[in-house]
């Protein structure tokens, strides 16, 4: 008898060739039979009217911490992804001395919007090696886990305080080489940097103290290996994000390894940048270099409301500034002051365009129900003030807890980012998965590729959706034996409704330790996801625990 059958389905095995109805056989985690079968299996799915698929693989997530108290990375697994990849962006959870573990907290929060209550209460201390983090999450899996190192995370480790005042010295970068090696034996997949990202204290991240030597010297440790190395750009500036792409392909070329940058977007005001971008990147393969772009699948949608920092207001010091630094009664006594308000008013000229399409989603209070759902042009014109007056004054009204949605904001031209998720070149990505929980939801990415640009647009035919999230992805990162369904690969499965799969409508829930809360999406025609060969969630049944998740090494090679 085999473990588990998945009968009558259409199988599109993740090889970008054609779908084929057939059932597919399990026996011991992995696929032992994909054809009739006429064996009985201990468990069977009955996948009639749907797609089987690879499961699939999420390349860009910050689940690092919710790992920890969640071993099914929610609401994930249920939007079919069996892999995610987490400890990009130069930030991972180890290796990491107990002094530093606020400090690692404090950039978690600034850089991945992930609460610091989260932390306090969800999160057991109880390792500093990456070897220890990797047994820690190991314990409670019930997704896959291909982790990468985080490069300022290296630095703090061996360099400490310095590693955010200076570049490193030829011992230090030993140490260095020394350390990343062993992040890679105990499971990493790669390691991760940042050229952007900003600390608690709003300086530079550790890794972008780094010089060339430094970077070079990682790589060589890469080398060995043939793992990849994941990097954020200066994604804003599309004359700097080149140099970067020339960069990558310099080393990626040199040491033979796999590059990836993330993220790219599709704006109004950057789509000739984002085309010099992916000419730049067609112009390095053709070198023989491997330098990956990731492009999301949704538009860009911000929430926000006033009671914690949010990065919409990064580029405006006087917000920000009372928002990450200030009490609560400080952002209040901000608001309530005349001259500071209108000095705060006036600083953010360039966003009067955006203010009257911003809509409110949520209060506490009675009172101002009437207004939710409603933009704050509309709001403003009820209560005859301007849109930004209303959106001050209901927080005031709603003591900072009145959420407002800054939505469809760009990456929102289809035909464009279709076209760009069709480039042999682009690697879908850059979900973010676990992090800025309050901002947006990451979750529902895959569902929304399907819906949008296999169904809508028709950018990608369903084969060729399938491929991009399973063995484009697993071949990018060197994950052997996943994102396809052959005999011998290991049974990481989804069924799904080939016209139904989507992500459903964003909403709140209060799931986060410390009585945090969070927006989600529910997934939208998914029916069973298999983790190693055994039912993790379904439709029916919910979450199992029979499902073991494991963490994933890389193979030596990498993406060919």
């Amino acid at each position: 008898m085999l473990d588990l059958v998945i009968r009558n389905g259409l199988v599109v095995d993740g090889s970008g060739l054609p779908g084929f109805s057939a059932d597919v056989g399990v026996r011991g985690g992995r696929i032992v039979k994909i054809g009739h079968i006429a064996e009985a299996g201990h468990e069977e799915v009955d996948a009639r009217g749907k797609v089987v698929s690879p499961g699939f693989i999420d390349p860009h997530t910050h689940f690092d911490a919710q790992l920890l108290w969640d071993g099914y990375a929610k609401p994930a697994l249920t939007h079919g992804v069996t892999t995610v990849v987490p400890g990009n962006c130069s930030l991972s959870l180890a290796p990491l001395k107990a002094k530093h573990r606020m400090k690692l907290v404090g950039m978690f929060n600034q850089i991945e919007e992930m609460p610091n209550i989260a932390f306090e209460t969800g999160v057991e201390w109880n390792w500093e090696t990456f070897d220890e983090y990797v047994k820690r999450i190991g314990k409670d899996l019930s997704i896959n886990v291909a982790p990468l190192v985080g490069h300022s995370l290296l630095r703090l480790w061996v360099m400490e305080d310095a590693s955010m005042e200076r570049t490193a010295t030829s011992s230090e970068l030993k140490a260095m080489q020394v350390l990343l090696r062993q992040c890679l034996d105990a499971g990493a997949v790669g390691l991760s940097t940042s050229f952007v990202d900003m600390d608690e204290t709003l300086k530079p991240v550790p890794s972008r103290l780094a010089d060339q030597e430094e970077l070079h010297a990682l790589c060589e440790v890469l080398a060995e290996y043939g793992r990849i190395l994941q990097i954020v750009p200066e994604f804003y500036d599309a004359d700097v994000t080149i140099a970067r792409v020339d960069q990558l392909a310099d080393l990626s070329i040199q040491y033979g390894i796999p590059t990836t940058f993330s993220p790219l977007f599709v704006n109004a005001d950057n789509s000739n940048g984002v085309d010099r971008v992916m000419k730049r990147v067609d112009e390095q393969f053709a070198r023989g270099a491997r330098v990956w772009p990731q492009v999301q699948t949704r538009p860009i949608d911000i929430s926000f409301c006033f009671a914690v920092p949010s990065l919409l207001f990064i580029r405006s010091p006087s917000w920000y500034r009372v928002m990450r630094f200030g009490s609560h009664d400080d952002i209040l006594n901000a608001f309530r002051n005349p001259e500071q308000r209108k000095k705060m008013i006036a600083e953010t000229t360039m966003l009067n365009m955006l203010w009257p399409r911003l809509v409110l989603r949520q209060v506490k209070t009675d009172a101002n129900q009437q207004f939710v759902g409603k933009t704050l042009a509309e709001i403003a014109e009820l209560r005859q003030t301007t849109p930004v007056d209303a959106m001050i004054d209901l927080s005031l009204e709603e003591d900072l807890d009145a959420h407002v949605l800054a939505g469809d904001m760009g990456h929102n031209d289809y035909a464009r980012v279709g076209a760009l998720l069709s480039h042999p070149r682009v690697h879908v990505g850059a979900s973010d998965g676990g992090a800025h929980i309050l901002s947006f939801s990451t979750y529902g990415d895959t569902g929304f590729l399907f819906s949008k640009f296999v169904r809508d647009t028709k950018s990608l035919t369903l084969e060729g959706a399938v491929k991009k999230i399973t063995s484009d992805t697993a071949n990018i990162w060197g994950l052997p034996d996943r994102g396809l369904l052959h005999k011998g690969y290991v049974a990481d499965i989804a069924v799904f409704e080939a016209d139904a799969i989507d992500r459903g409508p964003e909403y709140y829930v209060q799931d986060v330790p410390g009585n945090g809360s969070r927006y989600v999406r529910d997934a939208v025609g998914v029916d069973t996801v298999i983790v190693g060969g055994k039912v993790a969630w379904s439709r029916t049944s919910g979450y199992r625990n029979d499902a073991q998740g494991v963490v994933l090494p890389g193979q030596v090679g990498g993406a060919a």
